[in-house]
């Protein structure tokens, strides 16, 4: 790589120097992931300075954990964390893609082909791509389609106890919540060192009781959630100091006891709190039966509200007459408290319908690789309920490819080149599927393209098991239309900024005194 010095403190990579360190940088992490996918994809172990070992097969816990300085390969761990944020899955698909994108957009320049050419053919074949990908895509019938569970059993790397509760979790919660924009299945799941695999028409608080003389079980329990500590106003130490200020604060603690004595007037099983308690409020409390959870997190109080229909409150609002404060209460079928996995279950709410998955796992080594691989199923399922269902296996993009081929024939012009880049980037997940499963590529892709073209089908693969020729769809190898379409939408915008670069410039450190000490090339 040439460097040429531009200013004392400048470095200035020239333009195809720069174009190679980043396509290797990019390989280098795409070739880290790569070997994870597909149903033979093997495990990569993360291991850091003290020994902390990781184990996953989950692409974007690899990215995410593992050391990256080079600026481009940043840029594709970002795209890669935007898949995962957005869609839950298909960080594996991602990564390679991108990386097969921005490996053949350099081969093509390394040719003589602009670069700008082969950036315009890149966005056109992958907007054509996607659109083609839309068309390919079947729709699902409802939660109730059987074709949901094969989802997730892809998703869930072939685990059936998983793939059986997301989508007992799915229909759980219903079609309508599994299309909101702010709701994410995947969110719903908790796993647990020696849980019991279970579905929960609930939500769990992770807190227990703030004593225990609290009770541990409740029936029919009416639920009152303060958005604020249940504690009296408080006033400043100078203001106590006068005669005025100790009244007020006299008065204001009357009050807050009275309000205290209100919640168990009113009937009130249980109380969620999002800060602390005061010590008289738990004890009255305590003797009236109530059960109190101190310090929940905002998140889990806000869903425990959504489920049982409660409204938060604001400490002040307890001031209200109690006919008023009836219309912030909720109710809950059974509240549970778990000693064992310490923890809050609030099941049967009379709000809106609250699935909770909780994963069980034998060691605390493997609960986080089962929660990963939950979240990854539970992610799959959703985007298959938004998006409909395209062939796994490599199948569909072998079909679009081959579209994509066609509309490449007709192309005039060097952006064709560009076409060329996606229609390899599109071989590229099929063919390390392959590799995986320890057969030869090549050979397998030149049957299946010949088998999809004599069948005019877009559901032929490989079945990895035996290297046969199979229906990927009557294998039940089926993958959400939107994780493919998002993750080549992706991989395309990433590979277009890495092959826009043409200088990479290392900037100059800020000093906090760099005003008074400018020197040449300064402003």
């Amino acid at each position: 790589m040439s460097v040429k010095q531009v200013s004392n403190n400048t470095e200035v990579d020239e333009r195809l120097a720069a174009l190679m360190t980043n396509a290797n940088a990019i390989r280098a992490i795409a070739s880290a992931v790569e070997g994870t996918l597909g149903p033979k994809g093997l495990d990569t172990m993360l291991v850091d300075k003290f020994g902390d070992v990781v184990i996953t097969n989950d692409g974007v816990t690899i990215l995410q954990l593992m050391e990256v300085n080079h600026p481009a390969a940043r840029m594709l761990i970002k795209m890669a964390r935007a898949q995962q944020s957005e869609i839950g899955d298909g960080t594996t698909t991602a990564t390679v893609l991108a990386g097969s994108l921005i490996n053949e957009g350099v081969n093509q320049v390394t040719k003589g082909v602009p670069v700008s050419r082969v950036i315009e053919g890149l966005k056109a074949g992958v907007k054509n791509a996607v659109e083609m990908f839309q068309r390919h895509a079947r729709p699902v019938r409802g939660v109730m389609d059987p074709m949901l569970e094969k989802v997730a059993l892809v998703a869930g790397r072939e685990h059936q106890d998983i793939a059986r509760l997301v989508v007992e979790a799915a229909r759980l919660v219903g079609e309508e919540k599994l299309h909101e924009s702010g709701f994410k299945l995947s969110e719903t799941i908790r796993a647990r060192e020696g849980a019991d695999n279970q579905v929960l028409s609930g939500v769990i608080i992770n807190k227990t009781p703030m004593n225990e003389d609290m009770p541990k079980k409740l029936q029919d329990a009416t639920v009152l959630i303060i958005d604020d500590a249940l504690e009296p106003e408080e006033l400043e130490e100078e203001a106590l100091a006068t005669e005025a200020g100790f009244n007020w604060y006299r008065q204001k603690q009357q009050e807050f006891l009275e309000n205290v004595r209100k919640i168990v007037a009113l009937g009130v099983k249980a109380v969620l709190v999002d800060r602390g308690v005061e010590d008289m409020a738990e004890e009255i409390l305590t003797d009236a039966g109530v059960l109190v959870i101190q310090r929940v997190a905002s998140k889990e109080l806000r869903k425990a509200a959504e489920h049982t229909g409660a409204r938060a409150i604001k400490r002040t609002g307890l001031k209200r007459d109690p006919a008023d404060l009836t219309r912030y209460l909720g109710k809950a079928g059974a509240i549970v408290v778990d000693e064992k996995l310490e923890h809050l279950c609030i099941l049967q709410g009379s709000g809106k319908p609250v699935a909770t998955i909780l994963v069980g796992a034998a060691t605390e080594e493997v609960v986080g690789e089962r929660e990963r691989i939950a979240r990854d199923a539970a992610s799959a399922v959703q985007a298959a309920i938004k998006g409909g269902l395209v062939p796994g296996g490599g199948a569909v993009e072998l079909a679009v490819a081959r579209q994509m081929e066609e509309v490449r024939r007709e192309t005039r012009g060097m952006a064709a080149y560009g076409l060329d880049c996606v229609v390899a980037a599109l071989k590229k997940p099929f063919s390390q599927i392959i590799t995986n499963a320890g057969f030869n590529p090549l050979e397998k892709l030149g049957d299946v393209i010949a088998a999809q073209m004599e069948q005019n089908s877009d559901t032929l693969s490989i079945n990895c098991d035996n290297g046969e020729l199979a229906d990927m769809w009557e294998l039940g190898v089926i993958d959400p239309a939107h994780v493919k379409m998002h993750a080549l939408k992706a991989a395309g915008e990433v590979a277009e900024a890495i092959l826009r670069i043409d200088t990479i410039i290392k900037k100059r450190e800020e000093r906090p005194d760099s005003g008074s000490n400018r020197g040449e090339g300064d402003w």
